[in-house]
């Protein structure tokens, strides 16, 4: 990284006001150093045209994180929170050439052999099944009852998670995403993976897993396991913030009251994309792009919601044109699940709001906080009221481990909405995935006074006999 003065993407202020941050660095040019972390330096590209020009030149930046000169020569705390994003796994965000190409065609090949309608049936039955947890008490946080939570067990569903393998793989996730003993976490996330791809080699079956197992390319156990990493975290924290981000506006009257859901999501893929700065890529040799020294194996991180609000597009931001907009990404590792990614978001939000049709910020819009860190865009919560409604599928018998005070975390001395939430915003069912123990062998009997708790997929799996 050149000399400069680098500018945190880190911390209250920026979390706050991006947009602020970025119109800083864009009058510096097309492209600016930053800071993703502390002692982790970066170039962010502003710039609609630079940054398309680093996503459509793979000849000149590489994704293979195993050039990174600042973490090879020592310089990048080994501690520091943006590292699991960051460095390499043999997966397709992080190969290059020939290789990239072979993971990838397994990849969409089999994201290929999922069909709308199943997908769309698989969305309504999670969300109503998360809806009948919190919609008796009238009142919920959207995000951490709602939007995190049925990513998650979605991607149990097309990963085809026998019930204990999902409840590990659900709460490693929780954990990996909010940053609760990530170590453990992530040993505990490839032990279920590993444990699912062994299980579909033996048992295939009509799903993803099995789909990349049988796919010519061939892949190994551990690529396998690689690959459903890549797309757990590819789909779940996106669709977590896109779900979000537009229910927010849905809410709020941003947008006008007669605001369609699709125009909701266009918006925030303009204008919030849940995925704000990532797609990093290292020089192969030392460059200049538009004036911008770019050494050779520093990490250039492409700033989708900047480029998205350059100057330039003034005219196709206007009319919301979804070809302008790099949400997706662009160039050889464009996103390769457009088209799901948007059908998820567009069928939980519809689910959600027939169910509850009444449904109302519980705070002021300008009061919602947002998570910090460099790479996403998303609510730490999203408090709401509601008529109360009685549960429709779930008995009680059947849910998971509820969140003290209730399934949707509110304290129960009177606070305002939105104050009763712990530290860290989690409530209601996040909470139950991230705190419910590891589900027993079935060679080990359990103590009949202290029975278990289901995690939330095992007790999807009981309510609808999966």
């Amino acid at each position: 990284m050149r000399a400069g003065v680098s500018t945190p993407l880190y911390g209250d202020q920026f979390s706050a006001d991006p947009g602020a941050v970025y119109d800083k660095l864009r009058a510096s040019g097309p492209a600016a150093p930053v800071e993703l972390a502390p002692g982790v330096d970066a170039t962010l590209v502003t710039s609609h045209e630079a940054a398309l020009r680093v996503l459509q030149n793979p000849g000149m930046f590489a994704r293979d994180s195993r050039r990174w000169a600042a973490l090879n020569e020592g310089r990048v705390p080994m501690d520091s929170p943006v590292l699991p994003m960051m460095f390499y796994r043999p997966n397709c965000l992080f190969t290059d050439g020939a290789e990239h190409l072979r993971l990838r065609k397994a990849v969409t090949e089999s994201l290929e052999r999922l069909n709308d309608n199943r997908l769309n049936r698989h969305v309504e039955r999670i969300a109503g099944y998360l809806v009948d947890q919190f919609s008796p008490l009238g009142r919920a946080d959207l995000i951490n009852d709602y939007a995190k939570l049925l990513p998650l067990l979605l991607f149990n569903q097309l990963f085809g998670c026998p019930a204990d393998i999902g409840d590990r793989l659900t709460r490693s996730m929780s954990a990996l995403f909010d940053g609760l003993d990530v170590i453990q976490a992530n040993e505990d996330l490839t032990s279920c993976l590993m444990d699912l791809v062994a299980l579909k080699r033996r048992q295939p079956g009509d799903d993803i897993t099995s789909w990349l197992i049988q796919h010519p390319a061939g892949l190994r156990d551990e690529e396998l396991k690689d690959q459903l990493v890549m797309l757990m975290g590819a789909g779940v924290e996106p669709e977590r913030n896109l779900i979000g981000n537009a229910l927010l506006l849905l809410l709020s009257g941003e947008g006008g009251s007669g605001l369609r859901i699709e125009d909701a999501l266009d918006d925030v893929l303009w204008n919030n994309p849940p995925i704000a700065n990532y797609a990093t890529h290292y020089p192969m040799q030392d460059l200049n792009v538009g004036g911008v020294p770019m050494d050779a194996g520093s990490p250039v991180v492409i700033s989708f919601a900047a480029a998205n609000s350059d100057p330039a597009l003034t005219d196709a931001r206007l009319t919301l044109s979804k070809g302008a907009h790099l949400a997706w990404g662009a160039g050889p590792h464009a996103c390769p699940a457009k088209s799901p990614a948007q059908l998820i978001a567009l069928s939980a939000i519809e689910c959600l709001l027939n169910a509850l049709p009444d449904v109302t910020l519980a705070v002021p819009a300008e009061r919602v906080e947002w998570r910090p860190g460099p790479f996403q865009r998303g609510l730490v919560s999203l408090p709401v009221r509601f008529s109360p409604a009685p549960a429709r599928t779930v008995a009680p018998a059947a849910r998971a481990e509820p969140a003290p005070g209730g399934s949707s975390g509110w304290s129960q001395g009177g606070a305002e909405p939105g104050q009763g939430y712990p530290q860290g915003g989690a409530s209601g069912p996040a909470r139950a995935a991230q705190h419910s123990q590891h589900p027993q062998h079935p060679q080990h009997s359990q103590h009949p006074q202290h029975p278990q708790k289901k995690g939330w997929w095992s007790s999807f799996l009981d309510v609808f006999r999966l």
